[in-house]
């Protein structure tokens, strides 16, 4: 049974100890969130919930991503419109708002938009580590499949899910149709950016891949090489498009790692997804 806050301190009992750590009770998610400084980055911080981490930020350099899969989704938003100019983005999932911090320094001026369903997380966060000033970003609490309904065709040239944690997902944001939903409030040259974290066989990141595959015009697959035989757990980030995927960006993300990188398309592609379920 989980213990409630401190009604007093809002420390969680038993860390008296470490009592200059911000710790907040996130009654939605049932466990405590905390922030810590990074030991080795000078000015960096880090978000854990239930004691596990979730997000690390660079309140000096927001332009670094410190999250091997995060810097994968960034690399692709590097390579979207024309270079530094502004992108709409949607954020499902908001962590610490690393990605929103990240575009804002990369792309001036981004109207973006987060979603999630912890107020408490997201007031926490914003009160440890507020967003630059000058950033354009609307903070919408609640669940993501409402949100995503309500945003009109087009809306968004960049869509980030990074909700899913293998098979314990939310059952209603698996479905084909929320995926739709995800393509259609992209625009027709942006992408959809899908993080999925899964252990060994990778059947729910396979399952994912070929829904998003079989809705969109192309799609890509990007994670660390050794684990595109299915044999490791970790993230795999799904990248899918309303028009082809351009064979410059394997190219350049590729190049842009982190290293070892893998970037599946065509048959490469085929080969991950595998034989579709009977």
């Amino acid at each position: 049974m989980t213990t409630a806050p401190d009604p007093v301190s809002g420390a969680a009992p038993g860390n008296e100890d470490d009592a200059e750590v911000p710790t907040r009770w996130l009654p939605g998610t049932g466990a405590y969130a905390e922030i810590d400084e990074d030991a080795h980055i000078k000015g960096a911080l880090i978000l854990s919930i239930g004691g596990a981490q979730q997000s690390h930020v660079d309140l000096r350099h927001p332009e670094r991503v410190f999250y091997e899969y995060l810097q994968r989704i960034a690399h692709v938003i590097d390579l979207v419109g024309e270079p530094g100019a502004p992108l709409r983005v949607l954020h499902l999932g908001a962590g610490a708002l690393t990605l929103v911090r990240y575009v804002q320094a990369t792309r001036p001026g981004s109207p973006q938009t987060a979603v999630d369903l912890e107020r408490n997380l997201i007031d926490f966060v914003l009160d440890a580590m507020p967003l630059p000033d000058g950033t354009s970003c609307d903070i919408v609490i609640g669940d993501a499949a409402d949100a995503v309904l309500e945003q009109p065709d087009a809306a968004f040239d960049v869509v980030v899910l990074d909700i899913f944690a293998g098979a314990d997902a939310p059952v209603h944001l698996t479905s084909p149709d929320f995926a739709a939903h995800l393509l259609r409030v992209c625009a027709e040259d942006g992408v959809v950016l899908v993080n999925v974290g899964d252990d060994p066989p990778l059947a729910f990141a396979r399952a994912q891949s070929r829904q998003l595959a079989a809705l969109a015009a192309a799609t890509a697959v990007l994670t660390e090489a050794g684990m595109v035989g299915g044999s490791q757990a970790g993230n795999v980030v799904i990248a899918a498009r309303r028009v082809p995927w351009p064979g410059t960006w394997t190219r350049a993300l590729l190049t842009a790692g982190p290293h070892p990188a893998a970037v599946l398309a065509g048959p490469d592609l085929a080969a991950f997804h595998g034989p579709a379920p009977r």
